[in-house]
């Protein structure tokens, strides 16, 4: 059996892989707009080094998303696992909009084309938290269904 973080690092990981999948695309065949692991360099003072960028992105959305979601998703408002994990990645999407205005340098946008990299990061978000929210759920079903005693026989 899994704790709640070690399911949320699990269903992060998940989710990490599809989101890097739609950013491989990104970066292979366009891009069409600025890769995140390159918004994620820059952010960490490592601009340009797309390596960094993507250890960078999976180590947040598996360690840190994954850990902090497994946390906080029972406590979300929302009815689905899907709609939770979206709740909490748009929430973390709003955090690094607000980290980048604060910390960062809000022109690292305009070369790669300004309000389609935050549109991209938010659609990139809502995906992260579907996965994430459906892959969390599964652990969690797996788990009660390991543990249901309902057909088990009498301890006398």
């Amino acid at each position: 059996m899994m704790s709640r973080v070690q399911k949320g690092m699990v269903a992060g990981f998940a989710a990490t892989v599809a989101v890097s999948i739609l950013e491989a695309v990104n970066v292979f065949a366009g891009p069409w707009v600025q890769p995140f692991p390159s918004v994620v360099a820059t952010l960490i003072g490592m601009e340009g080094n797309l390596a960094v960028g993507w250890v960078a992105h999976f180590l947040a959305g598996t360690l840190l998303l994954g850990a902090l979601f497994g946390v906080v998703c029972p406590k979300l408002p929302t009815d689905t696992p899907e709609t939770k994990g979206i709740a909490f990645a748009v929430a973390a999407w709003a955090v690094l909009m607000v980290g980048v205005l604060l910390f960062g340098d809000p022109r690292m946008f305009n070369a790669g084309g300004g309000f389609a990299v935050v549109a991209w990061m938010l659609v990139t978000h809502v995906v992260f938290g579907i996965v994430m929210g459906n892959v969390y759920a599964r652990l969690v079903n797996r788990d009660k269904r390991a543990h249901d005693m309902s057909g088990a026989a009498a301890a006398h």
